[in-house]
């Protein structure tokens, strides 16, 4: 029977490319992030639902290209002349909708990042023309964007997003754990973090180890 610690263990997300699990859902998209550099535009969009993997693409391409990663929202406090100056990752777009500043720092980005000949990647929940974006010419911009979409994850993907979750908490439920998850809970990434959480922190709390049962009790009880 696996035994938790009643220790708060950060979570460390392994984000290298073996550590990405590829199925229906996701295989198209890393197939358009691998092909770098020979995207249309030299630049690429990755949507999808919070926890789809975003990020984790992103550093796949960051260490494939030795690109930067910066987040929009840090975009005003950026030198952009120095982050034009190699292949750079732009993440969540969609959260500076309401940061006039932001967008005009990324619409002077994405001009001379692509003048210099480096390639741009961004990424969002939903297609380029929802990200809410008041400056036209960067919401033009956007939309022309090729876009890698992640979609939601079938029974394998969640199976194995499940395993990985647990054991960036350094968690090893028993066996029959998982399998008992990814039939019963709510099918969506987001959800497969909350419920990670979740039974982490009640287990920590109860000083008990993580079995079907108690992700069941666990269940219910959401």
């Amino acid at each position: 029977m696996a035994e938790q610690l009643g220790l708060k263990l950060p979570a460390r997300p392994a984000l290298g490319r073996d550590d990405f699990f590829v199925t229906q859902a996701n295989a198209m998209a890393l197939a358009l992030v691998e092909s770098w550099p020979n995207w249309p535009g030299n630049k690429l969009a990755i949507i999808g639902a919070q926890g789809s993997g975003k990020t984790h693409l992103t550093h796949v391409w960051a260490a494939l290209s030795n690109a930067q990663i910066v987040s929009a929202r840090n975009l005003t406090r950026s030198d952009i002349p120095s982050l034009a100056s190699a292949p750079i990752a732009i993440e969540d777009v969609p959260a500076i909708a309401d940061d006039p500043d932001a967008q005009n720092a990324l619409f002077h980005l994405h001009n001379l990042t692509l003048a210099e000949g480096h390639s741009m990647l961004f990424t969002g929940i939903s297609e380029p023309k929802h990200w809410g974006l008041g400056l036209p010419d960067l919401a033009s911009r956007m939309q022309g964007t090729t876009i890698a979409a992640l979609s939601d994850p079938d029974d394998t993907l969640l199976t194995v997003l499940l395993a990985k979750l647990f054991a960036d908490r350094q968690i090893v439920p028993t066996p029959d754990t998982i399998p008992y998850l990814v039939k019963h809970m709510d099918r969506s990434f987001a959800a497969a973090s909350r419920l990670v959480e979740t039974l982490d922190n009640a287990s920590l709390a109860q000083k008990r180890p993580i079995t079907r049962a108690f992700a069941a009790k666990q269940l219910k009880s959401a």
